[in-house]
């Protein structure tokens, strides 16, 4: 028995050695006694101890705990406290060298001593190894809240909400339409909607009933079509939400003007499909099994199976209440049987979608526009024709199908976008880490290290990769994600109101249309292709207007969503060739002026006086047009000459001179003068907290690796490689040298060089 102690009671490595107060002693002791000394059993009693002190390590929480008392020879060597064992044991371990003493001396002693001193040491060690755990679990806990830069409670607050926005969000939008459906019959009217939700509403209940029966046909077997085994998985009500939502958001985003591929489309919607079909799957599964359990219960009947089933269903609902989702997630995946649909499969079910949408989804226009007496215009939505597109130099044209809307769906897709479901917003809290190839970023949401649309031999590379290799990666996509971002809602105000008041104003586009030609009156043949090639150049105009006030509209969507947070973070994944960007499309930093603008830093930095030197220096920079080629003084004068017109941009940027409209950038240069000018009118100005991001490029960055590979001094000096002046422009060096040469020849003679001639023609343009 005594072995079987002392072999648990040996020390392994000490995890933390607790300091209490005590006096060194001047010989060592081990736990049940004397190292050199015999033990005297017989006057060995356990009792309680108590600390006098505690550490800080968290010790206090140990409470009180049995410890071998020495109650002879006491007065003469001194009694050892709990603390001055430190300096002899582990926390958990005691000083082996006493055991085999203790193994000779035990030999004499009465049996049921013997029992009594295993049990108690037995429940010394139990206590120790749970301190141990409570320490574990404290030091884990404090490092994540410091992982996580806030309080606990708010963190698990914003966790909440981040898994019912991913997992929720097509949920709520059907139940939305639902209610919306219940009140139109309860009413006897159409509620006061906007002009695209209420033909989404139009649409979601024929679509939806199109659906069941679809599924119904499915499930009979009466369907043999090759999409029929994945067409049942999800409720109808969801996959007519996702179809009408993915399909017009793809309208919008698509680079024609209101029309998308067909193949695109369906393979698009089949994705969307298989997501959400993958995060509601396995729960779906166990509560059918759930019923067929309670079915047996009452006929005494007991499947093992089923219990088991039952059993993992109640653990993951309540991992997910307390918010384990990693530890869910590997439940699921593991018990997860169904395979990845691929493609085809996708495109399918997409295809499908899209076909009974079509022959549901229907438009009527407004009764104004109607004659008084002829039957109403009722036409379909989405119509699906050919279109050929001619390779350039080739004379062979390829065809393929695209799904076009009707020009009264056309004028709402603009204002569509803030009904829009838009599942990967940025997220409220950090994102996980990546760990694998599909192990990280969103909590629920499918994510991928890497975007390979659908290259099956970039993803298995990317999973046959090693660890150690891919591992600096995950870091720095880590880092990424875990910066906080916010809105800056002065530039973002600024934003909603031009917009509001129809663009056309700091790079925003027009919100109305250019008007087409009229059609001569006339049968010149001449005059009318003049007139033709007009109509066409106003329609190429209005669809890039279109696909700018959608893309517009999304990223006002995304940052009205925003505005009122404390913070969100983009988490990020790599493309094909391993550079880095955010996962959400729309709204972030590495997107257009405007984007950059209304986007900020969520924690700040005081600027110092350095950083109020190279904050002048930045809006110097954005400003542009040839400033910011100077050198960095004559950057700074430039911002000290116009601080009256920063201020005025700041206070007053739209009702002022609007100085501030005249910058390259001048969304990120409006957020730069706000920024300088609390700085300057502050008591402080190097303590002002500034939250603004610095956009740095480098130089034509593939010409700078030739000339640093081929140590190319000239070249390097061309494209900033190395320290100058004021910053160099590789494009006006090669234009003097072009000019240099254009010079040289027009001075020859045209008899013997004939490019002379045309040296002289082109020259003037060149200069």
């Amino acid at each position: 028995m005594w072995r079987n102690i002392a072999k648990r009671a040996i020390p392994r490595a000490p995890r933390k050695c607790v300091h209490l107060d005590s006096q060194p002693l001047s010989r060592r002791y081990s736990f049940l006694g004397f190292s050199q000394d015999l033990i005297f059993p017989e006057i060995m009693k356990f009792g309680m101890f108590e600390p006098s002190s505690c550490s800080s390590s968290g010790f206090s929480e140990m409470g009180f705990r049995r410890i071998g008392e020495i109650s002879s020879r006491e007065d003469a060597v001194g009694r050892p406290s709990f603390g001055s064992l430190r300096n002899q044991m582990g926390f958990s371990g005691f000083c082996p060298k006493s055991y085999a003493s203790v193994a000779e001396a035990v030999s004499s002693t009465d049996v049921e001593e013997d029992v009594s001193a295993s049990d108690e040491i037995q429940e010394l060690l139990g206590e120790m190894k749970k301190e141990e755990k409570r320490q574990a679990n404290f030091k884990r806990r404090e490092k994540l809240k410091m992982e996580r830069g806030m309080e606990q409670g708010r963190y698990l607050r914003l966790r909440r909400r981040q898994v019912k926005i991913e997992t929720e969000a097509w949920e709520l939008a059907a139940k939305e339409y639902k209610e919306l459906l219940m009140d139109m019959c309860e009413q006897k009217l159409a509620p006061n909607l906007p002009y695209m939700k209420s033909l989404f509403l139009g649409w979601f209940e024929p679509l939806r009933d199109a659906i069941v029966k679809e599924q119904e046909l499915c499930r009979l077997g009466k369907n043999k079509a090759a999409y029929a085994p994945y067409f049942d998985q999800l409720p109808a009500d969801m996959m007519s939400v996702i179809t009408m939502h993915k399909l017009v958001g793809l309208l919008m985003t698509g680079g024609e003007h209101g029309s998308a591929r067909v193949v695109q489309a369906a393979c698009f919607i089949g994705d969307a499909i298989e997501q959400e079909v993958r995060i509601h799957n396995f729960l779906e599964k166990t509560k059918r099994k759930k019923v067929g359990k309670d079915k047996n219960v009452e006929g005494g009947g007991f499947d093992p199976v089923i219990h088991e089933q039952e059993k993992l269903r109640k653990k993951v609902t309540n991992l997910m209440k307390k918010q384990k989702l990693h530890a869910a997630r590997q439940i699921v995946k593991g018990h997860d049987n169904s395979k990845p649909w691929g493609p085809e499969a996708k495109a399918k079910v997409g295809s499908r979608l899209i076909e009974l949408l079509m022959q549901t989804a229907y438009i009527q226009p407004s009764v104004d526009n109607q004659l008084a007496d002829t039957p109403p215009d009722i036409r379909p939505a989405f119509v699906h024709t050919f279109k050929t597109v001619m390779r350039e130099a080739k004379k062979i044209g390829r065809r393929f199908g695209v799904i076009d809307c009707d020009p009264l769906v056309k004028k709402g897709l603009e204002r569509t976008a803030r009904h829009m479901v838009i599942p990967y917003v940025p997220m409220l809290v950090p994102p996980l880490k990546w760990t694998g190839y599909d192990k990280g970023a969103h909590l629920f949401l499918p994510s991928y290290v890497m975007r390979t649309h659908g290259a099956r031999q970039q993803r298995e590379a990317v999973k046959r990769a090693p660890r150690n290799q891919l591992e600096p990666v995950f870091e720095a996509l880590n880092t990424l994600g875990n910066t906080k971002w916010r809105i800056n809602k002065r530039v973002f105000d600024v934003v909603d109101r031009i917009w509001a008041g129809g663009g056309c104003l700091a790079d925003l586009v027009d919100r109305n249309d250019v008007p087409l030609p009229e059609k001569p009156d006339t049968e010149d043949e001449a005059q009318l292709r003049k007139w033709k090639w007009k109509v066409k150049s106003v329609k190429k105009a209005n669809s890039e207007r279109h696909s700018q006030r959608c893309d517009i509209e999304l990223k006002l969507a995304v940052a009205r969503k925003m505005k009122d947070e404390d913070g969100f973070f983009y988490p990020h994944n790599l493309d094909f060739r391993g550079r880095a960007y955010p996962m959400h499309p729309y709204l972030n930093h590495l997107g257009s002026d405007l984007c950059r603008g209304m986007l900020e830093f969520a924690e700040g930095r005081p600027l110092g006086s350095s950083g109020l030197h190279w904050l002048k220096i930045h809006l110097a920079n954005l400003f542009a047009g040839g400033v910011d080629k100077l050198s960095h003084e004559g950057r700074i004068t430039f911002t000290e000459n116009h601080l009256d017109d920063i201020f005025d941009s700041a206070d007053r940027p739209l009702e002022g001179r609007r100085w501030w409209l005249n910058a390259e950038d001048p969304f990120q240069f409006l957020a730069a003068c706000i920024n300088l000018s609390e700085a300057l009118r502050s008591s402080s100005p190097e303590t002002t907290i500034s939250h603004i991001p610095v956009h740095q490029d480098g130089s034509c960055n593939g010409l700078q690796h030739y000339a640093a590979l081929g140590r190319d001094q000239l070249g390097a000096a061309a494209v900033n490689l190395v320290a100058g002046e004021k910053p160099a422009d590789v494009y006006s060096g090669i234009a003097a040298r072009v000019l240099d040469i254009m010079k040289r020849d027009a001075e020859k003679d045209p008899a013997i060089f004939p490019d002379a001639l045309r040296a002289r023609i082109l020259i003037n343009q060149v200069i």
